[in-house]
């Protein structure tokens, strides 16, 4: 009887022990919770991530709404309309020179006309880190829309938009040269003095003036609230020159709050100071503007490279027309100055009555002396 080999079956395995392990009912088990885990791992970075998202989304819209809100604050909440943004040269503020009209203004609340006090051309150059300020005595004689008048008073005839004109007219002979405005009350520059803490004068001269302000200031070195500042910067009865002892000081208190933006304020509180910014100054500015020029002009040498000069004009008994008093300019001189501002360069203007160019025209020069008073009479070629 032959004996044949019988072939081993080919296919499944015998099972080993390492298989019977794999496919154990235990290890199935736990394949499971680990595949579970792995779901409920991807379903909880799945919340995570929806909610930063969220959180994202709603800081988003939460600085959206915020800027929106500053918006409408720094416009006057429609105040500055497309009338006056029509008028305005286009400049990348943040990336090139360009000029700016600043406007103290003496409206009250819920006035809607009112006139321009403080008038102050301004040449920021963010590349350059410069910046000057010229400033425009109130009683100016123009002619706007064919009639003589103050400049002054074009701001309560077509509001912003007049003193944007009458200025372009007068500084650039109409050329559309003023890029941006802002004008702020006397209450509200002093709560902007205030909410950056105060400013670091030295007072050329002193204030006392009890019939029209009621604090006194002292000469010398120190450091000043709104109130006192505002003080400082509106007294101009007790002065020789009057308005032009003012305007100097108005200067003296924007170098020095310039001096505290730039370089003494934590760069953290930026966005605050803008908030509060908004609360008190009308502006054509964007929130993001603010910022921008900010950073781009911070620790800027405000001393060496703030020029600072009023327009070289006179004021006498020869400057009355139809028995208003005016201030006349100097065409010629002021067009001169004009062409060193556009160029960066110290315009070497006065810092009081008449077209002496003599003194220096810096923030530090006018911080620490009083210039020499032009109250000679001299008169010259009339404005416009």
């Amino acid at each position: 009887m032959s004996h044949r080999k019988i072939p081993v079956q080919q296919g499944r395995q015998p099972s080993t022990g390492a298989s019977s392990r794999i496919y154990s009912r235990d290890n199935v088990s736990r394949y499971s919770e680990r595949a579970r885990q792995r779901r409920k791992s991807r379903m909880i970075k799945r919340g995570i991530l929806g909610t930063v998202l969220a959180v994202l989304l709603v800081g988003v819209v939460g600085v959206g709404a915020w800027f929106f809100h500053i918006t409408g604050n720094l416009r006057g909440n429609g105040f500055i309309g497309a009338n006056v943004l029509q008028i305005l040269n286009d400049s990348d503020v943040a990336r090139e020179p360009f000029y700016m009209l600043l406007l103290g203004t003496d409206g009250r609340p819920g006035e809607d006309v009112y006139r321009s006090d403080s008038i102050i051309l301004a040449r920021v150059d963010p590349v350059e880190k410069k910046a000057a300020l010229i400033s425009i005595p109130r009683d100016t004689r123009v002619v706007y829309k064919g009639e003589t008048m103050k400049i002054n008073a074009t701001h309560s005839i077509d509001g912003p938009e007049g003193v944007i004109k009458a200025v372009n007219d007068l500084c650039f002979d109409g050329e559309q040269k003023v890029s941006h405005y802002a004008e702020v009350n006397f209450p509200g520059m002093e709560q902007l003095i205030d909410a950056v803490g105060g400013i670091d004068l030295e007072a050329t001269e002193e204030v006392d003036d009890p019939a029209h302000l009621d604090v006194k200031v002292e000469k010398g070195r120190q450091h000043m609230d709104g109130r006192t500042a505002l003080a400082y910067a509106r007294c101009r009865y007790t002065y020789a020159d009057g308005d032009y002892t003012r305007m100097r000081h108005q200067r003296q208190v924007l170098s020095a709050l310039a001096a505290k933006i730039l370089n003494d304020l934590d760069p953290t509180t930026v966005m605050g100071t803008v908030e509060a910014l908004s609360k008190v100054v009308i502006t054509t500015l964007s929130p993001q503007d603010i910022i921008s020029v900010a950073n781009a002009m911070r620790g800027m040498d405000v001393a060496n490279n703030m020029f600072v000069a009023n327009i070289p004009s006179y004021a006498d008994g020869t400057t009355y027309v139809n028995g208003v008093s005016y201030v006349f300019v100097y065409e010629d001189r002021l067009a001169e100055m004009m062409a060193k501002v556009d160029a960066g360069e110290n315009p070497e203007g006065p810092q009081t009555m008449g077209n002496d160019t003599s003194g220096a025209s810096t923030a530090g020069d006018i911080m620490t002396s009083e210039p020499k008073q032009d109250l000679s009479g001299e008169t010259g070629e009339s404005g416009q």
